[in-house]
């Protein structure tokens, strides 16, 4: 069950040995786990170690989870689960910290696209938020995938495409910073391996070949703002046939393309509006991104196209606008 996969990972000293006399009471009691769970310890032990630790963070966490939002919710669980603490001391943690915080990317778009937004309060609708959601990860998940012989879209990453092929292909996410991997800047040959992936995504196309960027995306809860990505600028203009009608001028060469306005975030109080284009007597031109921090330390992250996403201290950016 959920329980079983949760109870003790990250590990709280719950040995197998519990784990069976956690089982055998449910199935003397004809009752659930957790219930099993309540009767052994009762509302638990508040810093505790094994079922008692466990049975009291879970209370603790739903006292918590009252009066949010679905979003926070999911930060909460993340975090005050201990996850998130889990995967930063794992020298291999970093994508799985990157789920997590896309989960509650997911939470947001869900909350926003079917209900509006709603606090995790009494009433039908709230009540039933969360069961909707995990629901709706579940079928995202793949869960319910279309079996051989139905027509279907096939998702995958480029590297499950390697040797297949199709009539028709698309390709999204071509941003600085996606693709390219932003961390691929700082890597030995990185750069070369993200090219080489895009290779390989351009060529499982028969027949049609579609490429995607998106203005502006949901990206760990928050809006970021993106440029296209560089390689798309080696592709030679007379096999392209763009889509789009209204150019912008991507910042650091004469790439452009098509963006709808951006819904401008509330910036009132920085001195550069989100999706501005700047300029830095090191970095060169770039667009903002997003702002952290306050006032005492605020951060300002701009992506620079072919320098990459950086992060630079208010006080010392000496940025430039165009």
């Amino acid at each position: 069950t959920a329980l079983l996969r949760v109870i003790n990972f990250p590990a709280r000293g719950i040995g197998a040995r519990s784990l069976e006399q956690l089982q055998e009471g449910a199935r003397q009691n004809d009752c659930s786990l957790w219930q099993a769970a309540l009767n052994k310890v009762g509302n638990g032990k508040a810093g505790g170690k094994g079922l008692e630790g466990f049975v009291a963070l879970i209370r603790e966490m739903t006292d918590q989870a009252y009066g949010i939002t679905l979003a926070e919710v999911a930060e909460l669980a993340t975090t005050f689960s201990g996850l998130k603490a889990h995967y930063q001391n794992d020298k291999d943690g970093e994508d799985r910290i990157e789920n997590l915080e896309e989960l509650v990317t997911a939470a947001v778009a869900f909350t926003n696209q079917a209900f509006g937004n709603h606090n995790n309060v009494d009433g039908d609708t709230e009540q039933d938020l969360m069961t909707q959601f995990l629901t709706h990860a579940s079928l995202e998940a793949g869960d319910h995938q279309a079996t051989i012989g139905y027509d279907a879209l096939q998702l995958m990453t480029v590297h499950a495409s390697k040797g297949l092929e199709f009539k028709a292909v698309f390709i999204s996410g071509l941003e600085e910073g996606l693709c390219p991997h932003e961390n691929s800047l700082s890597e030995n040959n990185g750069l070369e391996e993200e090219r080489r992936l895009m290779y390989v995504a351009v060529t499982r196309a028969r027949q049609r070949l579609y490429l995607s960027h998106a203005q502006s995306r949901m990206l760990h809860g928050q809006v970021r703002y993106g440029i296209p990505s560089r390689f798309l600028d080696e592709i030679p203009e007379g096999l392209l046939k763009r889509l789009n009608s209204k150019p912008m001028a991507r910042p650091g060469n004469n790439y452009t393309e098509s963006y709808a306005a951006p819904v401008a975030q509330n910036t009132n109080n920085y001195p550069y509006k989100i999706g501005q284009g700047v300029r830095h007597n090191k970095f060169g031109e770039g667009v903002v991104v997003s702002y952290e921090g306050n006032a005492a330390n605020l951060v300002i992250k701009i992506n620079f196209g072919n320098n990459g996403l950086k992060t630079l201290a208010m006080e010392y950016a000496k940025l430039e606008k165009i």
